[in-house]
């Protein structure tokens, strides 16, 4: 039998667009907690900004306009921008005023620049491969970028010894995002895919690893602030 790549690719692509997909719905646990606790506490938003401004470059690469036949490339991020607007809304509606504003200036700030690079790029260059090598080189910028984005978390986690606020699933996925889209790449060689996902192959393994190694801190620090608040305040007894 034959080894067709364009079927790999396709079939490969598929797989990549459903651990896509779970990777942006995987943080909903994580959502549900800051609409029930009515607070974002010390969950970052900057993984989402990240992840939005990156969904909306990979979808102008993809439009049969700057790089044709990538339609799956449309289809996943198409849907995790859609998502991230959700997740951002939620940020903005619990977040302390400060907060709030200035991730709603990030947020102004990357529209401005995704409308100004799309416009710039469909008026300004006129083959497809010009296109997709300008596009496709900030989308490496950009995809660095979200995956880059939990670090300040990992930072957070070493020093607390906790990774209560890096949400397992979410490193997970991130994970198998990055072989699956990495393996898309390989198939039929495309850089702009290739080198920010290895990375993020790497990074969302450290992310595991980190998770391992502070588990069971974790578990001991939440039954010990468990037992503290069971017990109450220290020194207040009854009053006969």
């Amino acid at each position: 039998m034959v080894f067709n790549k364009e079927i790999a690719r396709f079939a490969v692509g598929v797989i990549g667009n459903i651990i896509s997909l779970i990777l942006f719905l995987s943080p909903l646990p994580t959502f549900y907690r800051i609409w029930k606790k009515k607070s974002v506490e010390q969950f970052s938003p900057f993984p989402y900004l990240a992840t939005f401004v990156n969904c909306g470059l990979w979808v102008l690469y993809g439009i049969p306009l700057v790089h044709p036949h990538s339609i799956l490339v449309v289809t996943i991020n198409g849907t995790g921008l859609g998502i991230e607007v959700v997740y951002l809304m939620l940020f903005l509606l619990y977040s302390e005023k400060k907060k709030r504003m200035k991730i709603f200036l990030i947020i102004i700030g990357e529209i401005i620049f995704l409308g100004s690079l799309a416009i710039l790029v469909l008026t300004l260059v006129q083959t497809h491969k010009k296109r997709s090598t300008i596009v496709g080189c900030i989308c490496m910028v950009g995809n660095i970028l979200m995956y880059a984005s939990p670090l300040a978390v990992m930072k957070l986690v070493i020093r607390s010894k906790s990774v209560e606020f890096m949400p397992f699933f979410l490193s997970l996925f991130s994970f198998l995002n990055g072989v699956s889209w990495t393996a898309y790449a390989l198939i039929r060689l495309d850089a702009f895919i290739l080198v920010p996902n290895s990375m993020g192959t790497a990074l969302g393994l450290a992310q595991l690893l980190l998770y391992g190694v502070y588990y069971k801190s974790t578990k001991r620090q939440n039954a010990e602030r468990q037992a503290q608040v069971e017990m109450g305040p220290k020194g207040v007894g009854l009053v006969g």
